[in-house]
């Protein structure tokens, strides 16, 4: 290629860094990220990156040393006179901690924000993030990939007859309702009430599901409780089916044993954050060609506009 571009991996997503770097059609860049015996984390290029786009590709899910090796990364990608340094987060950890709604608790997605622009990223490239408002904690620009562009195919290709959309919550019916627009679909509303993080207090559902196909959306799977709850509900209140779909598979705690063990038929999620057992329930799509294509358009200065569902929306309307 005739641009001036290098794309390099953490640790912790060597595996979709690769399949990035195949889609965009240039090899991963040459870094060396070593440990201390204390625990230190030490990054060294070993290759010169001057004058370059440089495109660092780590999620920052659990454990920290997940970002503290992106803002390594990053740090020594300005020391080395990198002309441009563009984080590429397919998940961004610490998103879940967007407001303050406590007294004394920390806004852990802003202070993530502050550490990345401190450590000299330019922009960052990511994928549904828990509150899309996170864009504005950066003062550098955001572009924030929705993983609609890869679901909606799978979803057409399932050929449901009677197609319903559900939110697990009421704080993503805005997002869920664009998709069932999108399908000409009926939409639900599972509203939820919890007495503390990871644990149900109360649920129930708003909107009719009998003899409807539910397709479930979500950002986040964590523990795996609030799918399983809202899929048992769900086929209480006389669903034919359900299915999930969730970006970021954080699949913490007994996450496998909720979802193999619930009333889902399946649960589709991304390769953001890496899946320790695939199969049963559980299917894994693709982020590589998204990311790849978003990555090539921030370097050529192009829109990444066409890889949103509003795009397709208003292009089925012409």
């Amino acid at each position: 290629m005739s641009y001036n571009a290098k794309l390099f991996s953490g640790t912790g997503s060597r595996y979709l860094a690769e399949a990035i770097a195949t889609k965009f059609g240039e090899p991963l860049g040459k870094v060396n990220i070593q440990r201390f015996s204390d625990g230190e984390i030490g990054v060294e290029f070993q290759e010169s990156i001057r004058g370059q786009f440089v495109f660092l590709i780590q999620s920052t899910f659990s454990p920290t040393d997940n970002l503290m090796e992106l803002l390594l990364m990053i740090d020594a990608a300005k020391r080395a006179s990198a002309y441009k340094v563009i984080a590429v987060m397919p998940y961004y950890g610490y998103a879940r901690q967007d407001r303050k709604d406590r007294p004394r608790v920390a806004i852990g997605s802003k202070l993530v924000a502050n550490m990345l622009t401190a450590a000299g990223a330019d922009r960052v490239v990511t994928m549904d993030l828990h509150a899309p408002q996170i864009q504005g904690y950066f003062d550098i620009p955001v572009d924030h990939l929705d993983s609609s562009a890869i679901f909606i195919p799978y979803i057409e290709s399932l050929n449901l007859e009677n197609l319903t959309f559900a939110a697990p919550d009421v704080g993503s019916a805005n997002r869920i309702r664009e998709v069932a627009t999108y399908f000409e679909a009926e939409m639900v509303i599972c509203d939820k009430h919890r007495k503390r993080a990871n644990e149900i207090a109360s649920m129930v559902v708003i909107g009719d599901v009998a003899d409807r196909d539910i397709v479930l959306l979500d950002d986040i799977c964590d523990t795996g409780g609030t799918l399983a709850k809202s899929a048992g509900l769900l086929k209480e209140k006389g669903a034919r089916s359900v299915r999930a779909f969730c970006t970021h598979p954080v699949l913490s705690g007994n996450a496998y044993e909720n979802i193999e063990n619930s009333a889902l038929e399946e649960l589709v999620v991304c390769d953001t954050i890496p899946v320790k057992h695939i199969g049963g329930k559980i299917r894994v799509v693709s982020t590589a060609e998204l990311f790849a294509i978003a990555i090539r358009n921030a370097l050529e200065n192009k829109s990444i506009n066409s890889l949103f569902l509003r795009s397709r929306m208003a292009n089925r309307k012409i």
